[in-house]
C-alpha cells in the first residue's frame, strides 16, 4: 500500500502543504536528502490546536495536532515538485511545545508525530527525535515539528545522471 493510501485511510488528507508566514521556504532538498521547515497544525488554513499544552491544551489534543504537524512536513516534499511516495525514511524530527509552565510532558506530545510516522512508513519512519518544551510558538500554536527526511535512492541517481558528476552530488 502506498504512503498516501495509508493517509487516507486514517482519515486524513492534504492537497498542499501550509505556506510559509515568512521569508523561507517549506523545504529544501540537499541530495538525498529533504529539510523540512517547521510546520504548524494547519489543516484548510486553521490550527487545530492553539494555546499552552496542559493549560488550554490537553496532551491529548496536542498529540493530535503534532501529527498534523508530521503530516503537513510530509506533504511539504509536495512542493519540491516530488511525490510522498519518494520518501525512503525519516532522519530526524524536532517537536517544540507551547508548554504551560512545570509541564513536562513533550515526548507524549511529539509521540503524536512520531506513532503517525511509524504508521505510515513502518520501519522507514522511525527516526531520531528532540522534544523541547518552549514558551511560544508563532500565531500561538501549541505545537510545530521540523524534520529531516532521506528520498529513495533511485531519485538521487537519477538526478546524478541527468546533472553529472560536476554538481557535487
Amino acid at each position: 500500500m502506498d504512503i498516501e493510501a495509508k493517509i487516507k485511510e486514517m482519515g486524513l488528507e492534504v492537497t498542499e502543504a501550509p505556506r510559509p508566514a515568512a521569508s523561507y521556504v517549506p523545504a529544501v532538498k540537499a541530495g538525498d536528502l529533504v529539510y523540512i521547515s517547521g510546520q504548524l497544525p494547519l489543516l484548510q488554513g486553521k490550527l487545530t490546536a492553539q494555546g499552552k499544552v496542559e493549560q488550554e491544551v490537553t496532551l491529548e489534543k496536542a498529540a493530535e495536532a503534532a501529527k498534523i504537524c508530521a503530516l503537513n512536513c510530509l506533504y511539504a516534499v509536495k512542493g519540491l515538485g516530488l511525490s510522498i511516495e519518494e520518501i525512503h525514511r525519516i532522519i530526524k524530527v524536532n517537536g517544540y511545545v507551547n508548554s504551560s509552565p512545570g509541564f513536562t510532558g513533550q515526548p507524549q506530545v511529539i509521540n503524536g508525530a512520531s506513532e503517525f510516522l511509524i504508521a505510515v512508513l513502518g520501519e522507514q519512519g522511525k527516526h531520531a527525535r528532540a522534544a523541547v518544551g518552549v514558551s511560544e510558538l508563532p500565531m500561538n500554536a501549541a505545537v510545530e515539528i521540523d524534520m529531516i527526511l532521506e528520498l529513495k535512492p533511485r531519485l538521487v541517481a537519477k538526478e546524478y545522471i541527468e546533472q553529472g558528476p560536476e554538481t557535487g552530488m
